[in-house]
């Protein structure tokens, strides 16, 4: 959204404790290569050319210094200014242009703390070039998003601004080059948009108070023990926000932006020359003072032994422990180098690998695991990383585990059979990605070459890293990768941190208990780790073929139906959008609504837990043995009104998927041990949600929407008592028993030719009964009238409200394109309203949703954070701005911006398979013309305001709505 600060370790932290294997940025492992590359002027070559492998790179010394991709232009001009072009076309006709400063909030002086974020967000306020918001206004008339498509982010050690640009305009693309030359060196600190700003930074800050928060800042003291990190959050002092002078900001950015600490990158869909001439007009022209301030470099000094960071909060949801060693930062730079890196990754995989089936097993010491090594907040460190989510009394006994298998990993190594099943992996990888090298985003380009600009990442082609793994993979010994876990996890430099809830009854370990631990695994009597490698086939028998009874074309759309001999149909959409990508999803009415009240939830959990068993006669951990080498996933799912499966793999790989799909039809594999350890993790995940006060305000929520109605509540500690293996695989087999009211869509890289005998031996073969059943309706009502309710819970100044419309619907392409378009224009209104006039918010966010059965109804939702003390007031601005958009409709120029959204952003999206599987399933599911996705175009431009003012007025009705605000418990005044 906007000018966004990426607050990293909150949001990196936040992903951790929610294990779902996290990236967490402190120990990110970016990419394999993190190596310094040189300038190199290609030659001009078009986008989908394949990327040729460097001379020489199959015997090359190690010493040699990494190739670099020809298809990127580095270069530096003679101020000091680096700057990468590159052409691509994914996606087409489009450009990523970035600005990036090596200046973040490390370099603030102690009376700007917060300023280096703050000189991001007024740079979006007013330039030279660009007063106010026009920038925005700008970006948005070319049908680009605030947020979306121009945003930007601080962290300690830079500031980097984004935009995504139309890239089939030289003049499009010379004025946003202005947007960022002018951000460069062309500021104005308007002083009425800096006093604005205070508000919008200040609810910013406000969105991120809560346990997280209050744990980072007990933790980020010992962590960072006697470095400038430790006090310079990127978020910065809200008394320095809040009252600071503008020449202390001013100064901030005179020091900071200047040449030799600015990098400009430019990939997309365009003419390479072209675009790097327009860089040298642009930024070659600026000049850095006479005198520059020294960019200091900080470091995190090496602390003796181990440090304990042990945090409780009230608030807090989950228990964590981590083991963090801090290592110097290793020089990168040669192939030998990158190959050193291969090690890394293969030890982190197979430890891994360890770990997640440690997780596996009756009463596990951890619920999820993490590990890995990468570059630590300070770049002259690397952080290596054990970690896990534990049971709320299970931190000895999960940081027992996790060192105890680094202890073992140490002492025995591991098995070959780890080693080629991981080397085999990595080659099907790498290998996948030449083939779909002409399919990677501008995007990810642009992040690479950032990397290169800010750490010395290096940016070979694709094509060399596969060489190179060709090479390298066959030659790394199991030896090699066995003196990882002694160099990895060291007895020095070590921080061991410990998060939780704090609540009566709950003792967490002292530093005493902690050490003890840690002191234990050196005489611990260890056996070595036996694998069982498994080498039986996914499928033993070989399903009896079908047919296909008859064959639909639509050519207009180049869409095949197959109607097959069991009654099931599968729908083909071949596409070239990318060359290694087939995607499928089937349906069939039903779902939950077929099972009756006391078997609601082992209906509802069905899916989830009979996949965790396995297939056939592979339980999860063998059917992951058995898929080494391949790229094909298929997974079950049981909703409230369909029943089916979603899919993937690559084209080399489809029959592999077709056989987990008629595996997950007709062997489904129950494992009592399984269930018993997902029922454990999942009872362990939901103990303490209650104490979380967003948790609390969607709770009202939802139970206020759907009415308290039983199928409409969120998932509680109580419902896992009804938990029933054998009630959800009957269930499951029920669902699953009859294939002929399904429908199969797959779009991506394939030709019908190929597909056909697949579809007849491993979908027309499914069991079908012709039993045609459809979903049913269960009473679930959404509330009508208007309902008001004020929750009460947390410690934080924060509040947040939730304004939901609902109503009947007109299920259609049209109406849904007319209630999209209603509510972008309430969300301009807001944005500017209680963001830009009152900084009063940080992000307000207006989505509809569309439901078609069990009738056809529709929601809008409004939501907002804010001050405790501003949430009435911001509540009646709403309420003044829907009315403004009633009586007035949306300006011209709104319109003229939510059709030329539209149109780009179906010029994007119908290039992607992903979407094009959802818009054609969806038709199939509603009974539309599946031809009318092409003609959204026409919908679009048709749009015009009497059209939105009319729907807001039927849409944003005033006397049918529910509104929810979270304020913090009142507190007794002593």
């Amino acid at each position: 959204m906007g000018s966004l600060s990426r607050n990293v370790f909150d949001h990196d932290r936040a992903n951790f404790m929610m294990m779902r294997k996290p990236t967490h940025l402190r120990f990110f492992l970016c990419s394999l290569t993190i190596v310094v590359a040189t300038a190199l002027a290609g030659a001009q070559r078009p986008a989908s050319t394949p990327a040729p492998v460097s001379s020489g790179i199959q015997t090359a010394p190690l010493t040699q210094a990494m190739p670099v991709d020809p298809f990127v232009t580095i270069g530096t001009l003679p101020n000091g200014i680096r700057y990468y072009v590159r052409g691509n076309n994914r996606p087409a006709g489009r450009a990523e242009l970035r600005l990036v400063v090596k200046a973040g909030s490390v370099l603030e002086d102690e009376d700007q703390r917060g300023l280096a974020h703050f000189v991001e967000h007024i740079a979006f306020d007013g330039t030279a070039h660009f007063p106010k918001q026009e920038i925005i206004g700008f970006m948005q008339s070319l049908g680009m998003k605030f947020g979306a498509h121009v945003n930007a982010y601080t962290t300690f050690d830079e500031t980097v601004f984004m935009l995504q640009v139309p890239a089939d305009d030289l003049e499009v693309l010379d004025r946003s080059l202005l947007i960022l030359e002018d951000w460069a060196h062309n500021v104005t600190f308007d002083p009425a948009e800096i006093e604005k700003e205070r508000g919008v930074i200040t609810e910013e800050w406000r969105l991120g108070l809560g346990a997280q928060a209050r744990i980072r800042d007990k933790e980020f003291p010992i962590l960072l023990k006697d470095s400038r990190y430790a006090a310079r959050i990127p978020i910065g002092l809200m008394d320095v926000v809040q009252h600071f002078q503008p020449a202390v900001l001013k100064r901030f950015y005179t020091d900071w932006y200047r040449p030799d600490l600015l990098g400009v990158v430019a990939v997309g869909d365009f003419d390479r020359a072209a675009v790097e001439a327009l860089i040298k007009k642009h930024f070659g022209p600026l000049t850095g003072p006479a005198s520059p301030r020294p960019r200091p470099t900080y470091d995190v000094p090496e602390q003796p032994g181990t440090r304990f960071a042990i945090n409780t909060d009230k608030e807090a949801t989950q228990t964590t422990v981590e083991i963090e060693n801090l290592l110097p930062a290793r020089v990168q730079g040669t192939i030998g180098e990158y190959r050193e890196e291969m090690i890394d990754r293969l030890f982190e995989g197979m430890l891994s690998l360890r770990l997640d089936e440690l997780t596996q097993k009756p009463d596990a010491p951890f619920l999820d695991t993490t590990v890995g090594r990468g570059l630590f907040l300070a770049r002259t460190r690397e952080q290596a990383v054990l970690g896990a989510l534990v049971k709320d009394d299970g931190v000895e006994r999960g940081m027992d585990a996790l060192l105890t298998e680094a202890e073992r990993a140490a002492r025995f190594g591991f098995t070959q059979t780890e080693l080629d099943r991981l080397k085999a992996n990595l080659l099907r990888g790498y290998e996948r990605i030449v083939a779909g090298q002409d399919s990677r985003e501008s995007s990810s380009r642009a992040e690479e070459y950032i990397r290169n600009f800010l750490q010395q990442e290096p940016v070979p082609t694709v094509a060399d890293e596969y060489e190179l793994h060709k090479r390298f993979l066959p030659q790394i010994a199991l030896a090699e990768v066995n003196t990882r876990a002694r160099d990895w996890f060291r007895d020095r430099n070590r921080i061991v941190i410990v998060n939780a809830p704090e609540r009566p009854g709950m003792a967490i370990p002292n530093e005493a208990r902690l050490s003890r631990v840690l002191k234990a695994e050196a005489g611990k009597s260890l056996s070595a780790y036996v694998d069982s490698a498994g080498g039986a086939a996914l499928l033993s028998t070989v399903p009896v073929a079908g047919s296909i009874a008859r064959t639909t074309t639509r050519e207009a759309v180049d869409i095949t139906e197959w109607e097959l001999s069991n009654g099931v149909k599968v729908v083909l959409k071949p596409t070239t959008n990318h060359a290694d990508e087939i995607r499928m999803r089937a349906a069939s009415p039903g779902g939950t609504s077929l099972a009756s009240a006391k078997d609601y939830i082992p209906a509802s959990t069905a899916a989830q837990v009979v996949s965790a068993g396995g297939l056939g006669s592979l339980s999860a951990t063998d059917l992951q043995k058995v898929m080494t080498g391949k790229v094909a996933a298929v997974r079950p799912f049981i909703g409230d009104i369909e029943t089916g499966v979603v899919g993937s793999s690559t084209p080399k790989d489809l029959e592999t998927m077709f056989q987990l799909v008629y595996l997950t039809f007709t062997q489904p594999r129950a494992d009592p041990t399984a269930f018993a350890v997902q029922l454990a993790q999942t009872r362990s995940a939901l103990a303490n949600q209650a104490a979380d006060p967003e948790y609390a305000f969607v709770e009202t929520l939802t139970d206020t929407l759907g009415q308290n109605h039983p199928r409409r509540r969120l998932t509680t500690p109580a419902d896992l008592d009804q938990w029933d293996l054998n009630r959800s695989l009957a269930f499951y087999k029920d669902r699953f028993a009859d294939a002929s009211n399904f429908t199969f869509v797959f779009v991506g890289s394939f030709d019908a030719t190929a597909m056909r005998p697949l579809v007849e031996r491993y979908l027309a073969s499914l069991p079908s009964l012709g039993r045609h059943e459809t979903w049913k309706d269960v009473g679930a009502k959404t509330a009508t009238g208007v309902v008001q309710k004020r929750v009460e819970k947390g410690i934080a100044p924060k509040s947040q409200a939730a304004i939901v419309f609902t109503g009947p619907f007109e299920y259609d392409q049209k109406h849904r394109v007319i209630l999209r378009a209603v509510t972008q224009a309430l969300e301009a209104r807001l944005l500017d309203s209680l963001r830009q006039q009152l900084g009063g918010v940080y992000s307000p966010s207006v989505n509809p949703r569309f439901d078609r059965v069990p009738q056809p109804e529709y929601s809008v939702t409004i939501e907002f954070g804010c001050d405790p003390q501003r949430t009435d007031e911001l509540v009646r601005r709403v309420f003044q701005e829907i009315e403004g958009l009633k009586t007035e409709g949306p300006s011209a120029a709104l319109m003229r911006d939510i059709r030329e959204g539209f149109l780009r952003e179906f010029e994007t999206n119908s290039r992607e398979d992903r979407y094009l599987l959802g818009e054609i399933v969806g038709a199939y599911q509603s009974g539309e013309d599946v031809t009318n996705i092409w003609t959204l175009p026409d919908l679009y431009r048709s749009l015009d305001a009497a059209t939105v003012q009319r729907a807001a007025r039927l849409y944003l009705n005033v006397n049918n709505y529910v509104e929810v605000t979270l304020f913090p418990e009142k507190r007794d005044k002593k």
